[in-house]
Formats: C-alpha cells, sequence, structure tokens
C-alpha cells in the first residue's frame, strides 16, 4: 500500500476540484471548447503522477537508508543492556572510502572521567577489578581451554569467552570462564584480501564486554585463548596507572617484520591489551562506525588500534607482556627475559615444550607451577660469578641455569640468544625488535644448562630443583674441549633459593643478585634475592 504524503493529497484534491467546477460552471464550453480543454487536463494529471512519484521514492529511501539501518542496529546492541541507554545520532554503517572519523571533543577540567569515584577510591587494585575478553575458536575450544585452565581462578577472576558459535559442555568446564556468543558480524564490510573476517568478530570483544554492564570494573584485558597470564603480576602492573584516565597498555610484536606491517605504536592481542574503563566506554560509542572506515585492515589488533587512535590514545608499553610471534626453541626468550615482571605469553602451541623430556602440556604445567611459586621473580634473571673456576651463572628463575666455561659479562648475557626463527621463519638478527645475538659456535663455550624439575615453597621463600640436561654436544666437549674438561662435569642438581621481592619492586625494578655455594661433589646451591645499593654480579 501506497501511503501519500500531505502535498500529494493537496495537488490531488486542487486536479478534482478544478474538474469539478469545470463541469458545473455556467460557463461550460461547447463540444468543441472540450477538444481543447481535454489536453491541459491530461496534462495537470501527468504532473499530479509524478509528484506522486517522486514523493513516494524520498518517502522510501529515508525507511531504507544506511542511517535507519543503523539505528535499527543500534536497537539490536541496546537489548539486554542493564544500566544505560547512550542513544548516539546514528551514522551510517556503509561508509565510502572518503568518510572521516569524528572530530576530536575538548573538555574542562571539571569533565574529570573518574567514573563516579575519587582517586583515593581508585587505589587497592584486586584481580576482582578486570574483566577478562578471551577470543577462542569453536573448532579448537577442546584444546585451547586446557591452556586458560592453568591460571584461570574461577572463584576470583571476571571475564568470558567469545566464540563463534555454541559448544557442548564438558565435566570440568565449569571451571573455566562462561562462553559466550559473538555478535553478528554480516553487515560490516571486510575486503582484506589475505585475512579472515573473525578478525571483525574478535575487534568488537571490548564493546560486547563493556555492554554486559558489570559492576565495579576498572580495567578491561583481551587476550587469545592460547595465551598465559600471570594474573598476580598484572595486577601490579595495572595499579601504577590512574584507571579512571583511557589507557592502552600491551606491547609491539617481537618480529620487526609484523610491526613493520601493522605498527610499531599497536599492542599485540595474543600479549594481551589492557584498557581502562573510560577507554572501553569511548570505544563502546564509537566503536562500529570506526569499523566500518577500516575495511581493509587485516585483524582485530589493528582496527582496535586504529579507532583508540582515532580517539588521539597512545599505546603505554609493557615489557611483561609478550605476543611470542616466534617458532621453534624459546629458550632464547624465556632465559632472558626483561628486567620487569612477567604478565603474559602467548602462542604456546608454535614452540617447542619449555622444558626437555615433557609434553607441551606437561610442560605448561611445570611452567604454570613455578609462577605460582613466586609470581613477582618468576623469570627475572640473575647473574653472578665463580672467579675461581673462571664460571659464569645465568638464572632464570622457574626456568633454567646456565653454566658457562668462561667469563661472560652481563652486557652480553642480557641480549637474547637466537634459539628461534620469527614467525614469518626468518631468523637474522635484525628481523627481531630487541637485542640478540648469535648462538656460540664454538662447542667448548656453549653454557651447561640445567632445567627445572620440581618447585616450591618454604616459609617466605621459594626454591627451585634444577637438572643438567643430557646435551647432544657432552660427548664433543669431551673430545675437543680438553684438557679442559665441561665445567661442573660432576654436579647434577643445582637447589635455587629465592628470597620474595619487596611489594614495590615492581615501580624500579632492577636485575637481581645471586650467589653460588658448593654444598656437595654433585650439588650445588644458589641463592638469589634483591640486590643492596652496592651490590652487583661481581
Amino acid at each position: 500500500m501506497v501511503i501519500m504524503t500531505q502535498p500529494v493529497k493537496t495537488i490531488i484534491s486542487s486536479f478534482r476540484d478544478h474538474d469539478k467546477n469545470s463541469r458545473l460552471s455556467p460557463l461550460s464550453p461547447c463540444r468543441h471548447g472540450t477538444r481543447q480543454w481535454r489536453p491541459t487536463r491530461l496534462g495537470s494529471l501527468a504532473v499530479a503522477i509524478a509528484a506522486l512519484l517522486l514523493f513516494t521514492t524520498a518517502w522510501l529511501s529515508l525507511v531504507f537508508s544506511d542511517a535507519t539501518t543503523c539505528c535499527f542496529h543500534r536497537v539490536k546492541d541496546w537489548e539486554g543492556r542493564h544500566h544505560f541507554f547512550p542513544w548516539n545520532k546514528c551514522a551510517p554503517l556503509h561508509l565510502s572510502k572518503a568518510t572521516i572519523p569524528p572530530t576530536l571533543q575538548f573538555r574542562t577540567t571539571l569533565d574529570h572521567p573518574h567514573n563516579g569515584s575519587s582517586i583515593a577510591e581508585q587505589e587497592g587494585l584486586s584481580v576482582q577489578h578486570i574483566v577478562f575478553g578471551i577470543a577462542g575458536s569453536s573448532q579448537l575450544w577442546k584444546r585451547r581451554k586446557e591452556y586458560i585452565r592453568l591460571w584461570w581462578r574461577p572463584n576470583d577472576m571476571r571475564g568470558h569467552v567469545w566464540l563463534e558459535e555454541k559448544v557442548v559442555e564438558e565435566h570440568g568446564d565449569e571451571l573455566l570462564p562462561p562462553t559466550m556468543i559473538s555478535g553478528d558480524i554480516s553487515y560490516f564490510r571486510y575486503t582484506n584480501p589475505i585475512g579472515h573476517p573473525s578478525g571483525l568478530r574478535i575487534s568488537r570483544i571490548i564493546k560486547e564486554s563493556f555492554r554486559l554492564g558489570l559492576s565495579d570494573v576498572r580495567w578491561f584485558v583481551l587476550c587469545d585463548d592460547d595465551t598465559i597470564f600471570n594474573v598476580n603480576n598484572l595486577v601490579d602492573v595495572l595499579s601504577k596507572y590512574n584507571s579512571s584516565e583511557m589507557i592502552y597498555i600491551g606491547s609491539p610484536s617481537e618480529s620487526h617484520s609484523a610491526n613493520t606491517y601493522f605498527s610499531h605504536s599497536m599492542a599485540y592481542g595474543g600479549g594481551g591489551i589492557a584498557i581502562s574503563r573510560p577507554l572501553a566506554k569511548a570505544l563502546y560509542e564509537i566503536l562500529d562506525e570506526c569499523i566500518e572506515r577500516y575495511p581493509g585492515l587485516y585483524g582485530s589488533d589493528d582496527r582496535l588500534h586504529a579507532c583508540i587512535t582515532e580517539l588521539g590514545i597512545p599505546l603505554t608499553r609493557e615489557h611483561g607482556f609478550h605476543q611470542w610471534d616466534i617458532k621453534g626453541d624459546a629458550h632464547g626468550l624465556l632465559s632472558s627475559h626483561p628486567i620487569a615482571p612477567f604478565v603474559s605469553i602467548h602462542h604456546v602451541e608454535a614452540v617447542n615444550p619449555f622444558y626437555p623430556g615433557l609434553s607441551s602440556l606437561d610442560s605448561l604445567k611445570l611452567f604454570t607451577k613455578a609462577m605460582r611459586a613466586e609470581p613477582r621473580s618468576f623469570l627475572q634473571r640473575s647473574i653472578c660469578y665463580d672467579h675461581s673456576r673462571h664460571l659464569t651463572f645465568s638464572v632464570s628463575l622457574g626456568y633454567a641455569i646456565q653454566v658457562l666455561p668462561n667469563i661472560v659479562f652481563p652486557r652480553e648475557l642480557e641480549r637474547s640468544e637466537r634459539t628461534y626463527s620469527a614467525w614469518n621463519g626468518i631468523s637474522q638478527r635484525n628481523e627481531f625488535d630487541f637485542d640478540a645475538r648469535d648462538p656460540h659456535k664454538s662447542v667448548c663455550k656453549k653454557p651447561i644448562r640445567f632445567f627445572l624439575k620440581d618447585t616450591g615453597r618454604e616459609g617466605n621463600a621459594s626454591w627451585g630443583s634444577y637438572v643438567r640436561n643430557k646435551d647432544k654436544d657432552d660427548f664433543k666437549r669431551r673430545l675437543f674441549c680438553f684438557p679442559n674438561f665441561p665445567p661442573l662435569h660432576n654436579v647434577r642438581k643445582i637447589q635455587v633459593v629465592a628470597q620474595p621481592l619487596s611489594n614495590n619492586w615492581h615501580l624500579v625494578p632492577r636485575r637481581l643478585c645471586c650467589k653460588p655455594s658448593q654444598t656437595s661433589k654433585e650439588m650445588l646451591q644458589i641463592s638469589v634475592g634483591q640486590c643492596g645499593n652496592w651490590e652487583g654480579a661481581f
């Protein structure tokens, strides 16, 4: 049924009145005059029909416009929202390439976003103030959920795993974060020739997490389902910042090529992205319209970064977030962790098991056991020397100890040994955006490795038992390094006792100090702790 507007009704009504008056007038023309007047009446009819079509077309274009479609989607987004109805002016979803982002608006000092709480109330951050948004895949969920189980605390933590479709729940899944189904993304454009539209779905996790309206949230942390988190250190790191401000925290990739392609100022979601609540709220308001401006981007991280950049928020880098765009043997990175709290690690399936003789999952279980034993000092470096035997000890707490058969200065040891390749298969030094060094070519200069076997706590201190690794180069050492036998060739185990770090170590971190001592012919003990004012490796 066609709905006529008032102007159309007026035109048709006037035409009918004119026709009626013409017939009733005493001065009606004769039959011959009627023939002359007929073309004028037909012309008026044509004008009326054209006006009718014009207004009908305008009405239909209004009903089915992109703005109306946008408002329809806004109504869908609002469904299930509990506390607010942020109805903004709709912009067309299908924007052209010429569309520009909205202009940033100024605010006064009185318009300070404290979320209804003072700075004093922002203190005392705990894990319950954090909501996790975990990007998952229904096809990989059966395997990947075992990684989340290693670090998730079901009674203390809040968050969801966002999947593209429902999965069958199994026994024990109640100890995992609940699963949620992501919203429809079919109305968004995606034109990247090598990517996958799932990047659209994952980029909207921050919007969908915020829309849940959970109470007392200060931070939203985004990650992947193959990411391991050190939750204690995450809380310590986030507590350095004022969560009432717009803050975007994370770390770029280890791969120079990846950073060059995407951005050197972009946080990678696999390693984890922390977004303060005010920034999450701002993204909630603009995200869908912003995403539509970037149909050619590859994935979720670059879309999120593009929208945060439109808001004028730079990346705050924290060295403990690890994207880990590497493959192969991760020893070089694990044994040279930066002097910063270890927060996260990604791509745990793409590298060899961390500890020799264990499967990938069992290796990660030992890894997270050591992480829980002493979260603050986990993976922290310590370098000390035995000058009488001309030995260097490089300790990576919770992972491994390396004993080098000569004196090696800390400046060299803090550079990561390239035992791995980048995600693209390249292993040259200039492929990595951190200090890297070539592996030792001489078998006589290679370190002897002791890997963690077990760990625990005793009083305030943590302990770790490290066992000598059977290396394929042991025979070559005995053959070619004579008369200099491998260092500590009788020692089969090293016991490490680590003293707890101070509560504010993460604010001004410093490399730990260590002291070796021989306890028996087959065992060595190393004490590790914070350095004194004038204490160092030597």
